[in-house]
């Protein structure tokens, strides 16, 4: 048998093709990784809040809409625990990626958190305003 793969090209000769398929199974392992993790770990972006209107609302609005901010705040806060696990272990599941792959994962990753936080300082400012609004008409 080695006489007839003596002379032929390197791709042909039969470790070269178990090298590659290897190579192959190990892509579509870490792809397949990279697709489960999300169904793995379903991290549900909580639903945002309404704000009263500070305007109009009344004192029991008003406490009943800060119940709902921290309401938000918290599972805001567990959804930023949930999505930092399940990329810590997703990136812990990955066998090979190159540095640019790894690069383009934390950008992604701190894009979500980062607006995710961005969200829940938003809503809390709206609340702090409408609270203003609340306390400078009653003054």
């Amino acid at each position: 048998m080695s006489v007839l793969f003596h002379g032929a090209p390197s791709a042909l000769r039969p470790g070269r093709e178990i090298r590659i398929m290897n190579k192959f199974s190990q892509a579509t392992l870490s792809l397949v990784l990279l697709s489960a993790a999300p169904l793995v770990f379903a991290c549900d972006y909580p639903q945002r809040v309404g704000v009263p209107d500070g305007a109009t609302a009344t004192k029991e609005q008003m406490i009943e809409g800060q119940r709902d901010i921290k309401d938000y705040i918290t599972a805001m806060e567990e959804y930023l625990a949930c999505i930092e696990k399940a990329e810590q272990e997703t990136v812990a599941g990955i066998v090979e990626a190159d540095e640019e792959s790894k690069q383009q994962r934390i950008g992604m990753f701190n894009k979500k958190y980062n607006a995710a936080v961005e969200e829940m300082n938003l809503v809390a400012e709206e609340f702090n305003v409408q609270v203003r609004a609340y306390k400078a008409r009653d003054n």
